[in-house]
């Protein structure tokens, strides 16, 4: 049973998110032998403010950049 997990960050609507998950879907099933409703995905929404890199979050990142 393939299970997918997917962490992204926040600010997505809930068509984007049902599309993704909707090509991660059919891209397992293209290419691993197994059946449909045997294949999970999940998808974990960060907040902006709670994922950093480079020791600034994606939040002060894009504030940084707007300014």
């Amino acid at each position: 049973m393939p299970l997918v997990e997917v962490t992204i960050a926040e600010g997505r609507s809930a068509a984007q998110i049902r599309a993704m998950m909707h090509e991660v879907h059919e891209a397992v099933l293209r290419t691993v032998d197994t059946r449909a409703e045997h294949i999970r995905v999940i998808v974990r929404e960060v907040p902006r403010t709670h994922w950093a890199t480079g020791d600034l979050t994606i939040a002060e990142m894009r504030a940084k950049e707007q300014s």
